[in-house]
């Protein structure tokens, strides 16, 4: 697998179809991807301005301008290569996660989204960042490593190696090209308490036997809202 391998989508005898492309994603990622190329649309046409958009905790808080709790994670800067760049990389291992260990656990995938929300936007204030689609990013491309530990990669056909080092050949990469290392660390480390607390932890409760066994299931009506929801008597019956 090569990071800067093929295109997100492929092209047959009729060309590319994008359409087809789209629609193939799964919801989550979906919706992320159309979020974040609206809100990009927006900049570009001059609807809204970047500035109405960044995370500032006094204009959310005391001011009431709630919606940059959203923006700040849909705003990967204007179109350019850098903004391509980023939603391959959004859209590769949002849907990669979304169709690999989140295959019909979609409220479990809402709950990874959520946590790393809310762990960004508290950090945030105190390292001085505004934007955190990057970081949110970064924290899928931390975890899908983790739960592919076997998968070879190569970076631009140079070296090789596997995909728990993406993150930090991609860390790596920042660093040599002069960029600030903040966002992608906060990515990486709130990807390692996730990665911990949802995959690690039951491990060790299990085996321990501690009373509890999860501590991030998703509250039922998260599962309702994502149409995962079982009733648990209605399951234990077909157990039965």
């Amino acid at each position: 697998m090569d990071v800067g391998g093929a295109a997100m989508g492929g092209a047959g005898g009729g060309g590319f179809d994008f359409m087809s492309w789209y629609m193939e994603i799964p919801v989550i990622s979906r919706i992320y991807l159309t979020g974040a190329l609206l809100t990009t649309a927006a900049c570009a046409v001059d609807l809204i301005s970047p500035f109405s958009l960044y995370y500032n905790a006094n204009l959310i808080f005391v001011e009431g301008q709630v919606w940059r709790l959203v923006t700040t994670f849909l705003f990967f800067g204007m179109f350019s290569i850098d903004f391509l760049f980023h939603m391959y990389f959004l859209v590769r291992y949002c849907r990669l996660l979304e169709e690999g260990d989140f295959r019909g656990r979609t409220a479990n995938f809402v709950m990874m989204l959520l946590f790393g929300v809310s762990i960004m936007t508290v950090v945030a204030p105190f390292v001085s960042v505004h934007f955190l689609g990057s970081s949110l990013t970064f924290m899928m491309v931390y975890v899908w490593g983790r739960r592919n530990e076997s998968v070879r990669m190569s970076f631009l056909g140079v070296f090789s190696f596997t995909a728990p080092y993406l993150p930090w050949v991609m860390l790596t990469f920042s660093v040599l090209l002069g960029n600030p290392v903040t966002i992608d660390v906060i990515g990486i480390c709130v990807g390692h308490t996730y990665y911990f607390m949802e995959f690690v932890y039951p491990v060790i409760a299990d085996v321990r036997g501690w009373r509890l066994k999860k501590l991030l299931n998703p509250p039922r009506i998260l599962h309702w809202i994502c149409g995962t929801y079982r009733d648990p008597e209605v399951e234990h019956e077909h157990q039965d």
